[in-house]
């Protein structure tokens, strides 16, 4: 039985850490050869050591208009195709001066956008200019947040962030309306609250965990694990998703149903 991405060729942008790992790894053993990106020098090197054969990790900031291009062209040099682009990076602004509104500092304004909504159109328009060029279909897959349109404002009122992951769904979708005709798809996931480097702070807070013990009520009630959202990246990244483009899907236990509680 062939595997999803038996031969596909994946490029992940944030791909060496938290959710971007884990798809990597989920990648691997579905057939694909991946090209990893990753800003952290510590999280590069873990991850060259627990990918292993089969993928390449490269240093560099994907706030960078090159960083795409560059792994782009390392995933073509070195297995002969690109045919799947994840975008998971990004990150909270919160020490920079993102929050509510009234608090809302210019540079965390321009800190937050920078890393959440400028890196992901460098990557999109690199792998869109990609699939054009060669005249392939490709798929992208985003990461939005379910913070986009299902605000929750007691303990997650960063509204720089909001605003990245809203514009997210916007360019996705208008991007896959403009290359549907080519085959290139274009799809996002919206995760709730998971468990990763980012989200340390509402790890830590007990009055968080309880809130989205109510907030994601699937499974027990639980903070999610990366490996929750695997299972999507591989449908979506796959030809199983061949006649899917401009969906948000939204993985997060249940968030945007559930009224959660403040205590």
């Amino acid at each position: 039985m062939e595997l999803p991405l038996e031969n596909k060729c994946i490029v992940i942008v944030g791909g060496t850490s938290g959710i971007g790992l884990s798809a990597a790894k989920a990648c691997m053993g579905a057939g694909a050869r991946v090209v990893c990106v990753g800003a952290d020098i510590v999280s590069v090197e873990l991850a060259r050591e627990d990918l292993g054969q089969g993928s390449l990790v490269m240093h560099e900031d994907a706030t960078n208009p090159e960083t795409a291009q560059n792994a782009i062209n390392l995933c073509l040099d070195t297995y002969g195709s690109v045919d799947g682009l994840y975008h998971v990076a990004g990150g909270s602004g919160r020490s920079k001066g993102d929050g509510p509104l009234h608090e809302l500092t210019d540079e965390g304004w321009e800190y937050t956008m920078n890393l959440n909504l400028s890196s992901v159109m460098y990557s999109n328009r690199a792998a869109v200019q990609s699939f054009c060029e060669r005249k392939t279909a490709g798929s992208i897959v985003n990461v939005t947040s379910a913070l986009a349109y299902s605000p929750s404002p007691h303990f997650f009122s960063t509204h720089a962030y909001a605003a990245a992951k809203a514009a997210i769904i916007g360019m996705t979708k208008s991007a896959a309306s403009s290359y549907a005709p080519d085959g290139i798809r274009v799809n996002a996931i919206a995760p709730g609250l998971v468990a990763t480097p980012m989200s340390q702070r509402a790890q830590r807070s007990e009055e968080i965990i309880e809130y989205v013990s109510k907030k994601q009520p699937l499974d027990g009630g639980r903070i999610g694990h990366p490996e929750d959202l695997d299972g999507a990246v591989l449908y979506l990244l796959s030809d199983q998703s061949k006649w899917v483009t401009g969906q948000i899907l939204e993985v997060s236990g249940g968030w945007s149903v559930s009224e959660g509680s403040q205590g």
